[in-house]
């Protein structure tokens, strides 16, 4: 099923509604989230959901609340993995201060009347933290890959249109507003 649409988030400006409006499992990534941000204040959020050949739907919401990043994400089980139904929720929080980098990046297009158009919308956080993309010791094996950990999201005008697109570019001049500076 790829290529599934789903109902907007964009036009909700609170997570609790977008979630609902949004995810498959908003329970389950609302109880996630609740329970390590315990009523700090949401500053900004970004939410995906898509459906694979292979696992099903996979979900992420993405909140920042002025000193942290956390990243939920939904995951249905490939099958043989677990009973028919089986769902991975994971968690992970990021302290803005290991953010060493924040990067947009546009795609625009030209209308018939020469008005330009943001057609879609990348952004990355460069962490600080290693992403060893290969097995074996750097000395051992020549094909040895270590990269900064990186966090990226996407949006097009076909995955998710230009509300999600411009929220998404809001979220993204959000972080980069914040990181680097220090935490009180």
């Amino acid at each position: 099923m790829p290529g599934s649409v789903f109902p907007d988030w964009s036009p909700y400006p609170d997570l609790d509604s977008a979630a609902r409006a949004y995810l498959r499992d908003p329970e389950v990534a609302l109880e996630a989230l609740e329970g390590v941000l315990r009523g700090t204040q949401v500053l900004g959020f970004t939410l995906e959901r898509f459906v694979n050949e292979f696992n099903g739907v996979w979900q992420e919401v993405v909140v920042c609340d002025g000193s942290r990043l956390l990243l939920w994400h939904g995951e249905d089980t490939a099958p043989g993995d677990g009973p028919p139904g089986s769902m991975i929720s994971s968690l992970r929080v990021v302290p803005l201060s290991v953010i060493t980098e924040v990067g947009c990046r546009r795609r625009l297009t030209r209308t018939t009347a020469g008005h330009l158009r943001v057609d879609s919308v990348d952004v990355y956080l460069l962490l600080s933290s290693l992403d060893e993309s290969s097995n074996g010791h750097p000395l051992d094996d020549p094909q040895h890959v270590v990269r900064q950990d990186a966090l990226r999201f996407g949006k097009t005008m076909e995955d998710g249109g230009s509300g999600q697109i411009s929220r998404l570019e809001e979220f993204a001049q959000l972080i980069a507003s914040l990181a680097g500076r220090p935490m009180l």
